[in-house]
């Protein structure tokens, strides 16, 4: 069975009509409950549960304070490679755009880590665009050599792979994976992504699965927030999530909440998601998904991203580019992916968490 089936048994569910027959009572009996059904996260998502969003977050708080403490993961990324071969509606590495294209060396990567080490990070995030001729699985497998050197825990955001070669991956060393479907709805991804190996639904939306049976440790997912309806996007993702985690339980499920940032080619046809909506998001994520992992990246600004620390969060970004050779390489570096909202460094972002009485965490996990 694939989640693709999970998606299809609701190809004929109102949507529309549950989340608008949610009322008060609904909310506060939901906020009642230890576990939460699939039926009670949609709920979290209506407008009616917008109104109580602060007995929310006080449920929500009590319930991660419960599993992850006062304790925030801190990573940050690197961007090793930005050519790629898709024709992405909402990207800068959309095949044709005209930005600056570029694939570090292994002596740049060298570089690149010993700077960001000096911010005292032990957690990275490696990045590509998807050109499997410029940032081939061996070029990635090359670059994870340079890496641990100087990281204890390396994971990856770059295109969907075989099980084979996620294998090749986690034996290197890798132990996390980020991949988000972008969109559920398998007509608005069709329409998004105009061409290129990334236009294959399926593959993406199984590689979590794939990843995990080659025995990924960590794996984040999510939709990206302004595609479709947020409402059933976040449902979708925090079912695939559910789904991952009870048929994978060995391993460290999360979700993220990627909003689209402006990038080099205006993409206009976004579905607003404002502030509180994502606040709702977190929220409903944190009480239907208690043990998982959930991350807010510096699409987010300072004051959103801090004001939800002590609520519902798990892991930020500090220290930010979006650059390839961001960190080390200045004039040389390749174009960045996006604007970025939060720039502190990781000094700061550090201070912002102990003045709200948690630890920020740089190293949290190790290979044997």
């Amino acid at each position: 069975m694939s989640f693709y089936n999970v998606i299809n048994s609701y190809k004929d569910f109102d949507f529309e009509s549950f989340l608008n027959e949610v009322d008060d009572n609904d909310i506060l009996s939901i906020l009642e409950k230890d576990k939460l059904d699939q039926y009670d996260f949609l709920a979290l998502l209506s407008p009616t549960a917008r109104k109580h969003l602060e007995e929310i977050a006080v449920k929500a708080r009590e319930v991660h304070l419960k599993h992850f403490g006062k304790s925030i993961v801190l990573f940050t990324p690197m961007y090793i490679a930005n050519y790629c071969v898709n024709k992405c509606a909402y990207c800068s590495y959309n095949f044709d755009n005209s930005i600056k294209r570029k694939s570090m060396t292994y002596e740049q990567i060298d570089l690149e880590s010993r700077k960001i080490l000096e911010t005292g990070l032990k957690n990275i995030l490696i990045l590509t665009g998807e050109d499997k001729k410029r940032s081939s699985a061996d070029y990635i497998l090359g670059a994870i050599e340079v890496l641990k050197k100087y990281f204890d825990s390396i994971s990856i955001e770059i295109y969907p792979l075989s099980i084979e070669d996620y294998e090749r991956m986690v034996q290197a060393g890798v132990d996390g994976l980020s991949i988000y479907q972008e969109t559920y709805n398998e007509e608005v991804y069709d329409r998004v992504h105009l061409s290129g190996p990334k236009k294959n639904y399926m593959f993406r939306l199984n590689a979590p699965e794939r990843a995990l049976k080659a025995n990924m440790r960590s794996v984040t997912i999510g939709p990206l927030l302004g595609l479709n309806d947020w409402r059933k996007e976040t449902f979708f993702g925090g079912l695939h999530a559910e789904y991952l985690q009870d048929k994978y339980p060995f391993a460290e499920i999360g979700v993220s909440v990627p909003r689209i940032r402006p990038c080099t080619k205006d993409f206009n046809n976004i579905k607003t998601v404002d502030e509180v909506d994502l606040v709702q998001i977190l929220l409903a994520y944190r009480l239907f998904l208690p043990y998982a992992s959930t991350t807010v990246t510096t699409r987010e600004g300072s004051f959103m991203r801090d004001n939800l620390i002590p609520i519902c969060i798990s892991k930020m970004s500090a220290g930010v580019s979006t650059e390839v050779g961001g960190h080390s390489l200045e004039e040389n570096a390749g174009d960045e992916q996006f604007e970025i909202s939060d720039p502190r460094s990781v000094d700061e972002v550090k201070q912002a968490i102990l003045e709200r009485g948690y630890q920020p965490i740089v190293k949290n996990w190790m290979q044997i």
